[in-house]
C-alpha cells in the first residue's frame, strides 16, 4: 500500500518512512501542501499522513482541497500546542491525528488500524442488509451512498462509519466511549473530542437544522441515536 507523507522537515518524513517502510508500505514523500496536492495525482495512494503547520498551502487547507474530490483516509500530525488545528481539522475531513513528538509503535498501530478501517469499508458484508432508510434518510451500504430527502451527502470514511453504525441500529443509544471503541477498534482514551467533532460533522451534513436535529440525537448524560421514524 501507498501512503502519502506531508511534512516540511524533510527528517520527520525520511523517519517516517524508515517505520512505514518496517511494515512493508511505500512511501511516497511531499514537504508542502502543493506538492501533496500533485504526488495524491501522480499516484495511487491509500492513507495520507499530513502535516498541520507548513510554510505555503498549510495541511488544514491541503486536506480541504483533497476532500473536494477525495475520501482518502487521512491521519494529521500535530504539535501538542496546536490543539485547536487537531479539532479543525477533524472538522474539515481528517479521520485521526497525531501528537508530535511521536512513537514510531503508535504511528504504525494508527496507521494499520485506519487502512483496516478503511478496507473494510469497501468490502461488501455478505447476509446484511445493503440498504437502510429512516425517514428521508437512506444508506446504500453496497455502494457507499448516503442520501437525505434524495439529495446525494458527501461523508468522509470515519463519518460513515459512525453513520451506519447508527443507522444499523436504530433507536439504541451508544455512548461515546462504545462509539470510538467500536470505530476506531481501540480503547476510548481522550476520545470525547474526536467523536464528538464527527458527530456534530455528521449532523451538520444530514439534518435541515442541525440544532433541532431530525435524525442523530443526542441523549444528554449517556450517549447518541439515530431515531426511529
Amino acid at each position: 500500500m501507498n501512503i502519502l507523507v506531508c511534512d516540511d522537515d524533510r527528517a520527520i518524513v525520511d523517519a517516517i518512512e524508515i517505520y512505514l517502510s518496517q511494515e512493508g508500505y511505500t512511501v511516497v514523500k511531499a514537504y508542502d501542501g502543493l506538492d501533496a496536492l500533485k504526488k495524491l495525482q501522480e499516484n495511487e495512494i491509500q492513507l495520507v499522513l499530513m502535516d498541520v503547520m507548513m510554510p505555503g498551502m498549510d495541511g488544514i487547507r491541503t486536506t480541504m482541497k483533497i476532500r473536494e474530490t477525495s475520501s482518502v483516509p487521512i491521519i494529521f500530525l500535530s504539535a501538542k500546542s496546536e490543539d485547536v488545528d487537531k479539532i479543525l481539522g477533524l472538522n474539515i475531513g481528517a479521520d485521526d491525528y497525531i501528537t508530535k513528538p511521536f512513537n514510531p509503535l503508535e504511528l504504525t498501530a494508527r496507521v494499520k488500524s485506519l487502512l483496516r478501517r478503511y478496507t473494510q469499508l469497501g468490502a461488501i458484508a455478505e447476509n446484511k442488509p445493503a440498504v437502510f432508510r429512516i425517514g428521508g434518510l437512506v444508506m446504500d451500504d453496497e455502494r457507499k451512498e448516503v442520501t437525505v430527502d434524495g439529495e446525494p451527502v458527501k461523508l468522509t470514511p470515519i463519518e460513515y462509519r459512525i453513520l451506519l453504525l447508527l443507522v444499523q441500529n436504530p433507536g439504541k443509544v451508544f455512548s461515546i466511549t462504545q462509539i470510538y471503541e467500536r470505530i476506531w477498534n481501540e480503547e476510548a482514551l481522550g476520545g470525547d473530542n474526536t467523536v464528538a467533532v464527527h458527530i456534530r460533522h455528521i449532523r451538520e451534513k444530514i439534518e435541515i437544522n442541525p440544532k433541532e436535529p431530525r435524525y442523530l440525537k443526542v441523549v444528554w448524560g449517556v450517549g447518541y441515536k439515530i431515531d426511529r421514524e
